[in-house]
């Protein structure tokens, strides 16, 4: 027996052609055009919504542990609304004659303000503004 040509061996032969490259070159394009849409639009995404507000940098703090003692004002604020000082109900004036007595008393009198998570934010903000006007300068507001 001799050497023989096989019909796999012809190169004019189609039928016993094997293509066994594959070519990833179009495939890793497709890839990185996607990739390069994909960062434009979340950077733009991202700047869009810290337009509208939705990115919030707020400051950070160290909690500490507070012992409301005799120097102490605690200023509760209900879900109603409604303000107490020392477990007393108080109106709005008479929250300003509470923290004036206080300085009057003590200029280092801390104030301790208990708001239910339901009061409205500018509620504590504004009586932390009244005990700041009135010169009490050392205010805490108590967390669980």
């Amino acid at each position: 027996m001799g050497l023989g040509k096989l019909p796999d061996d012809d190169p004019s032969s189609a039928e016993g052609a094997i293509f066994a490259e594959i070519n990833i070159t179009p495939l890793t394009d497709i890839f990185l055009v996607l990739l390069i849409i994909f960062m434009i639009t979340s950077s733009v995404m991202v700047e869009t919504a810290s337009r509208q507000g939705l990115k919030v940098n707020l400051p950070k703090g160290a909690t500490k542990e507070i012992d409301p003692g005799a120097k102490s004002l605690v200023v509760s604020v209900l879900p109603s609304g409604q303000v107490m000082v020392q477990g007393q109900a108080v109106t709005p004036s008479d929250l300003d004659k509470v923290f004036r007595s206080a300085f009057a008393k003590d200029p280092q009198t801390q104030v301790i303000i208990e708001a239910d998570e339901g009061v409205k934010h500018g509620m504590v903000v504004g009586i932390m503004n009244n005990a700041k006007q009135v010169g009490l300068s050392r205010l805490a507001i108590a967390t669980k």
